[in-house]
């Protein structure tokens, strides 16, 4: 696995020209380009503000938050975005490149790799939104909770890397992957605390062993800390903290070992 991860780095330059050539595939024939990526999670925001907002009050009762309830909500849908935009491409990241994978001289590990980091990319450039906004809800701090931010995204590359490699070598091998990862991200979306505080949850009369279970998902430590930028109460605890930061780990080292033992066979699928 050290060879492999060093032969990726050596080829940084390969990962980047993939990464530059995805995003330009993806908006070269688009009206607003590079806006879409923005349009899509403040439109999703916008929506379930109005649902759970509006309607049903869901966002009295975030805590520090409840004054703010759309930077709350836009904090968490940014970071889905990446979350689910990854997942389902990384997924199609060997399939949809045979010929490409076949033909050219670089670790095949750099294509679904690409695909994390081309939306992390369309993440960043959400970030100055998601300032606008905590300035207008007089919520932006310099402070220590900045911290939180590289943290959380290191913990999310480090996980989305290690799923990214796991499905798309599963995929080329077994194509109903892609079809049960579509459900299990819909499913994700409301197992994890994006548009609900995760208080509500750990006040809920769900039994001891569903919250246990609930927390096991690493999604939910991390996007606590996407949160403690603006709201440093809701740093996560150090058992959400821990596990968060081990199965990232557990996530990257499987995905890993998974998709190096399945390329021989992928290759020849391919």
């Amino acid at each position: 696995m050290t060879t492999s991860v060093a032969g990726v780095w050596s080829h940084r330059n390969a990962l980047r020209l993939l990464v530059r050539r995805d995003l330009a595939v993806k908006y070269q024939q688009s009206f607003l380009g590079y806006f879409w990526s923005l349009l899509e999670p403040l439109a999703m925001g916008a929506i379930y503000w109005f649902v759970f907002g509006v309607l049903y009050g869901t966002g009295t009762h975030t805590g520090p938050a409840k004054d703010s309830y759309p930077l709350f909500l836009i904090t968490g849908i940014f970071a889905w975005m990446w979350t689910n935009s990854a997942i389902s491409e990384a997924t199609s990241a060997l399939t949809g490149q045979a010929r490409l994978i076949t033909t050219m001289k670089v670790p095949r590990e750099v294509f679904p790799i690409g695909r994390v980091i081309g939306r992390f990319a369309e993440y960043v450039a959400g970030l100055p939104v998601l300032v606008v906004l905590a300035a207008y809800f007089g919520e932006l701090h310099f402070g220590w909770e900045l911290l939180a931010l590289p943290l959380a995204v290191l913990l999310q590359t480090i996980l989305l890397t290690g799923v990214a490699l796991l499905l798309s070598s599963l995929n080329v091998l077994l194509r109903d992957v892609d079809r049960l990862m579509r459900l299990f991200t819909r499913l994700l979306f409301y197992g994890t605390p994006i548009i609900y505080p995760l208080q509500l949850v750990q006040d809920s009369n769900l039994p001891s062993w569903a919250r246990t279970l609930y927390e096991l998902n690493p999604l939910v430590g991390i996007f606590e800390l996407f949160r403690a930028i603006w709201y440093p109460s809701e740093f996560p605890n150090a058992w959400l903290l821990s596990v968060s930061v081990v199965g990232s780990l557990v996530l990257f080292l499987g995905g890993w070992w998974v998709f190096r033992r399945l390329e021989p066979a992928v290759l020849k699928e391919l």
